[in-house]
């Protein structure tokens, strides 16, 4: 999601807008956008969403680093009732334009993943960054899919097993007298 433009919510910023010195900003989409971001993300609704980045050369691409807050509106895994929530998150991604010698390179074959190494660079489809697509994509990793009502707690029974035509008989004649 990260590299091309969301159809929800876009802020681009060209790569040579950057040009060699740190740039702070400020994210925070309108209501209609919230709207398509909420519906993008199957929340009931998002009532707030700021972003605060900051993006500094990297290579011969970027470095974004910065947090996100918003609230969340979503149906209760157990009691569907709709509320809401804050969630937060920290935002650290490095994107460099197609065709630079620091892209990942294919390479054909298994590799081994660990998950201490920094991520590989995103690589850029073009020479714009959508910064409003990375905000969504963590926001996105921060939602729980499962999420609970405070106070509301999941009880599980046993399944109630009806007993046979031939179990009732068994105890009719088990009976005493």
């Amino acid at each position: 999601m990260g590299r091309g433009m969301t159809q929800t919510w876009s802020k681009p910023l060209r790569m040579h807008d950057l040009g060699r010195g740190v740039l702070t900003l400020r994210l925070a989409p309108d209501a209609a956008e919230r709207a398509a971001v909420a519906k993008q993300l199957g929340l009931e609704s998002l009532r707030a969403l700021t972003a605060h980045l900051t993006l500094r050369p990297w290579l011969d691409g970027v470095e974004i680093t910065g947090r996100f807050d918003a609230v969340v509106e979503q149906l209760c895994a157990v009691s569907l009732d709709a509320f809401e929530h804050p969630l937060s998150g920290e935002i650290e991604v490095r994107a460099v334009p197609a065709g630079s010698a620091h892209a990942p390179q294919p390479t054909g074959r298994e590799v081994d993943y660990d998950p201490e190494a920094p991520d590989p660079p995103d690589v850029l489809d073009g020479d714009a960054i959508d910064l409003a697509a990375y905000v969504v994509e963590h926001l996105a990793l921060e939602i729980d899919p499962f999420a609970r009502k405070p106070g509301v707690a999941f009880e599980y029974a046993d399944p109630v097993e009806e007993e046979s035509p031939f179990a009732v008989l068994r105890n009719i004649a088990n009976r005493e007298p």
